[in-house]
């Protein structure tokens, strides 16, 4: 199972070494760049990720909104909205829409360059020591060509996980040099 802790602006906190490798390689970006939406919006790479991007970025900025609605002095979420309005029209058209959304649970395609196509589940829980944080985990239902697809990138994950410099802690989670806990 892919996991990843992300903070109230959809910073990524932490991630495990499956996450790292489906999505992204959290721990090569700088702090300030480890942000899903951030992301979806401004990295190629990520972008091509997926096969619904229209639909990834208008619940990315659909979940902003909402995070600026509960937290409306948040200096770096401003930023953030800023930052993205200034370098992405396809932010701006999304913002625009004024939709406000909760990631929980659903689905999620994405096309992985090593492996495909895969069809995810995901789900999304807030921590109840932690309420700014959540977990959000992808996994694949049994006995499919995605679930097939998974084990091959957590193969691939642990692979890379010998051969990084960045050990997971105890919980398997790689925190790089960002703390796991703690307001975000």
């Amino acid at each position: 199972m892919a996991a990843l802790v992300l903070g109230r602006r959809m910073d990524v906190l932490a991630w495990n070494s499956l996450a790292a490798v489906l999505i992204c390689d959290f721990g090569a970006l700088p702090r300030r760049e480890r942000n899903i939406v951030r992301l979806t919006f401004l990295d190629e790479s990520t972008r091509s990720l997926y096969p619904e991007w229209d639909r990834a970025a208008a619940n990315g900025a659909a979940l902003l909104r909402s995070a600026a609605g509960r937290w409306p002095d948040d200096p770096e979420l401003e930023a953030l909205v800023g930052e993205l309005s200034v370098k992405s029209n396809e932010f701006v058209r999304a913002w625009a829409h004024h939709e406000v959304s909760e990631k929980m649970y659903g689905t999620k395609r994405i096309h992985h360059p090593q492996v495909g196509g895969l069809t995810l589940l995901y789900e999304t829980l807030t921590l109840p020591d932690e309420p700014e944080q959540q977990l959000a985990t992808y996994t694949a239902q049994a006995d499919t060509e995605s679930q097939t697809a998974l084990d091959l990138l957590a193969s691939l994950a642990a692979q890379h996980q010998s051969a990084s410099a960045h050990e997971p802690d105890a919980s398997g989670f790689d925190v790089g040099t960002h703390h796991a806990l703690g307001p975000q």
